[in-house]
């Protein structure tokens, strides 16, 4: 039984605003219906589909991702008891029926994660637009005693989706007055639950942070882009921008201003004076100016060549970003949102409305389907009417924000005066992250555009004492975005036993503020700097920490960067390794990630990459643990799926080393499988950064500059800087949507200093999902599922209710 809240007064609600609403898009107050599930369904799941049917399809342009959502929805589907069918060829095969519609097992969707596009088949649907059409594909449905249906797809078809359930009494009707169904099925098939996954490359979606395919489009993008020019999509396009340091994006809801081509010209010229041989200009489809006159990549060419006499090539993307393999993030976002599908469908009642399944944050939330599409419709109609500073509020928060950051860093010129201006010193700490020269070229620019002197500190703390340390200019951090590992050199050393030589550089380079990007021993650090504070005054400066690092061990931030590129790096060796074995059946892969005693990238990863098992700190495991697995790998080979893969996180267990549980494996798969290890090692700190941490350290670079300035005018006091108070210190963190600051004296508590890992830690709630996809009998508890919000836009002069 779900029991609802108590309805919320609606005094409340007309007092609530963007402001007060963390999970607020400006302009779109979220309201949350929050359920809460009784004690005794926790554990319910597994009988929770029993006598039910669902349906999955995909449908429109296919987006990498999709495969994983279609695998969790049957393997999620099938454990809690429901019946499963693949709809092949989208709304198409729904209406054909026959052999379009079949029904699944758990091993159709095996080595599926690592397929782009979908493997179901994705075809667009005129006859579904007919109610004829839809009358068929009622009939196919209720004799196959499907009443839930899983639509993967656009805004138009999850519209379709939301048509076909408002018309399900009339179509059932009509069909069993054509005598094509029986009483018996109407009344069985008395309605239909609906739920929607947005899988599109675009990320143009209202309601969701990131649609299904975004993400692996990116990847695609930035591997081009950080050689030469292209167009692509909106969102993709001003992301992109971010992430390779583009010198100007074009984007339809924010068109240049009417003198664009002098401004444009003028600043190529400028890069080319600071020593820039290559300029990047991003041009997204639909690009026009305020006069609403397209704007095309042929134009600006044209205008570059004419104006600067420039050597100036055209690359057009086109279908490419919908091809190759799916990032980690979107095996992981497509898997995440299959599940919460089918607990949404299964839950589901006749008063319950069509819903989608989307991103916030890093939660799972579900939103009412057709809200969500009317505020999407909402961005086109206020883009028709020019009301484009409506059209960007409509697009959400994220987009908004980055396209400020772009504004800042592309567009802003650094004053010529320094007078009045601040220093403040930039470093790296701990080992190498990529994306780490990301952070500091935002934290360098944005500075500089501030009016400050940006200092950098090599070799981290050691090159604070020693004084290794210079004024960086504009210039001097150009074409570090897309650059992996640390420019400025990083190390472990913790500044408490160098306090005096560091104190001493403080006061010889007047140094005001500090800006830290590292990992766990950035944040010790900053602890001890807090302490050192007591003995020396020169410590008394503002200092902001920034997460930087593979194990994603930071307290005080869900995310960390150099995460997501580690997290890619390992699923793409997987894959390899996986797929070495398509031809030789019955083996299983030992493989050891990092981390140290942070689990993240062994469970994450082996989410991404379908692992049968991932053994972590956080969960301790014992042999008899161990024999299970085995016995589940032997079960396993016993059906058409032969293959195996284990992840072993380095510091999970002492005693059970990966050599260890490698020899176990292979003792006891004797004659029934073989057993292959792989210590992946340093080359997941390695390598290019990804999109997401690009853009995720360029705006947490942006946010810590503008913080620090405030902060440092906050601390003058009788001609000179003097910060001792907590909040003089923070991490900047990834909190579940926002990003925030924190004092970092406010977090000793949240943290286990032994095992240097936060002490609660928000990924650990998905390691049943894991489970339960690679087929463990456990049980899920339901209690932490998502709930269901409203989206809602105020009008001028109108309270939000």
């Amino acid at each position: 039984m779900l029991v609802p809240n108590p309805p919320p007064n609606p005094d409340i609600l007309k007092s609530l605003s963007t402001k007060d609403d963390p999970d607020a898009v400006e302009g779109i107050p979220i309201f949350k219906t929050e359920w809460i599930m009784t004690h005794e369904e926790h554990h319910a799941a597994k009988t929770l589909g029993i006598g039910k049917a669902i349906a999955v399809l995909t449908s429109g342009g296919d987006a990498q991702g999709m495969n994983a959502a279609v695998r969790a929805v049957v393997r999620v589907g099938i454990f809690t008891g429901a019946r499963v069918f693949f709809v092949h060829e989208g709304y198409q095969g729904l209406v054909d029926g026959g052999d379009h519609i079949r029904e699944a097992t758990w091993e159709s969707v095996s080595m599926m994660l690592q397929l782009g596009g979908t493997v179901i088949g994705s075809a667009r649907c005129k006859d579904f637009r007919d109610r004829e059409g839809r009358l068929r594909a009622a009939h196919n449905l209720v004799k196959r005693g499907i009443t839930n249906l899983c639509v993967i797809g656009g805004d138009g078809s999850l519209t379709g989706a939301d048509t076909f359930r408002s018309e399900w009494s009339d179509l059932l009707s009509d069909l069993q007055k054509a005598g094509k169904i029986t009483a018996e099925e109407a009344t069985k098939s008395s309605y239909l639950n609906i739920v929607g996954l947005v899988g599109s490359i675009d990320n143009d979606f209202c309601g969701t942070d990131m649609t299904i395919g975004t993400d692996s489009a990116l990847h695609r993008i930035i591997e081009i882009v950080d050689a030469i020019t292209t167009t692509a999509q909106r969102y993709l396009a001003l992301v992109t921008s971010l992430s390779c340091g583009a010198d100007w994006v074009f984007i339809p809801e924010c068109p240049p201003d009417d003198d664009w081509e002098e401004h444009l010209c003028r600043r190529l010229s400028e890069t080319r004076t600071r020593g820039s041989r290559l300029n990047i200009i991003i041009v997204a489809e639909g690009a026009i100016d305020k006069n609403g006159k397209p704007i095309t990549s042929e134009d600006i060419k044209n205008l570059v060549v004419k104006r600067l006499g420039y050597d100036t090539r055209v690359t057009v993307l086109g279908h490419v970003q919908r091809g190759g393999t799916p990032s980690a993030f979107d095996r992981i976002l497509g898997s995440r949102m299959g599940v919460e599908a089918v607990m949404a469908l299964l839950e589901g009642t006749p008063d319950t409305p069509a819903c989608v399944v989307s991103l916030s944050g890093n939660q799972a939330v579900r939103l009412p389907l057709m809200e969500c599409v009317q505020v999407t419709k909402d961005v086109t109609k206020a883009m028709d009417e020019k009301k484009f500073d409506e059209a960007m509020k409509l697009r959400g928060r994220s987009f908004m924000n980055n396209w400020e950051v772009y504004k800042l860093l592309a567009h802003v010129r650094p004053p010529v005066s320094k007078s009045g201006a601040h220093t403040i010193a930039v470093m790296n700490v701990g080992a190498p992250a990529a994306g780490m020269n990301a952070a500091v070229r935002s934290t360098v620019r944005i500075g500089l555009i501030q009016g400050n002197r940006v200092l950098v500190v090599h070799d981290g703390f050691e090159g604070l004492a020693k004084g290794q340390i210079e004024e960086a200019g504009w210039s001097y951090v150009g074409g570090w975005t897309g650059q992996g590992g640390s420019k400025l050199g990083t190390k472990r050393t913790l500044p408490k036993k160098s306090f005096e030589q560091i104190s001493a550089n403080i006061t010889k380079f007047n140094i005001q503020g500090l800006v830290i990007i590292g990992g766990f021993e950035a944040y010790t650090g900053g602890l001890e700097l807090m302490e050192g504070r007591k003995q020396y005054d020169e410590l008394c400066i503002p200092f902001v920490v920034i997460p930087a690092t593979v194990s994603n061990n930071v307290p005080g931030s869900d995310f960390s960067i150099g995460a997501d590129t580690a997290l890619n790096t390992i699923c793409t060796t997987c894959d390899r390794i996986k797929q070495s074995a398509a031809g030789t059946k019955r083996r299983v892969f030992i493989i050891e990630t990092m981390g140290g005693y942070c689990g993240y990238l062994a469970t994450m990863a082996g989410l991404a990459a379908g692992a049968d098992a991932a053994y972590i700190f956080e969960e301790p495991f014992t042999i008899r643990d161990l024999q299970a697995n085995v016995e589940h790998l032997v079960q396993k080979m016993k059906t058409t799926v032969k293959r195996g893969l284990v992840l072993r996180n380095e510091k999970c267990n002492e005693n059970y080393t990966t050599d260890f549980i490698f020899n176990l494996y292979s003792e006891e798969g004797k004659g029934i499988f073989d057993s292959r290890k792989n210590v992946l090692g340093h080359m997941q700190q390695g390598g290019s950064p990804t999109p997401f941490d690009r853009n995720f350290a360029t705006k947490m670079g942006a946010k810590a500059m503008n913080w620090m300035s405030g902060k440092i005018k906050e601390s003058y006091r009788n001609g000179r800087i003097f910060a001792n108070t907590p909040d003089s210190g923070c991490v900047l963190g990834m909190r579940k949507r926002a990003l925030v600051f924190q004092p970092v004296t406010e977090l000793k508590d949240q943290t286990d200093f032994e095992h240097r890992i936060p002490k609660e830690q928000w990924w650990l709630k998905l390691r049943p999902i894991l489970k339960i996809l690679a087929k463990y009998e456990i049980d899920l508890d339901t209690s932490d599922h998502a709930h269901l919000e409203h989206i809602t836009r105020k009008r001028s002069g109108e309270a939000a209710v």
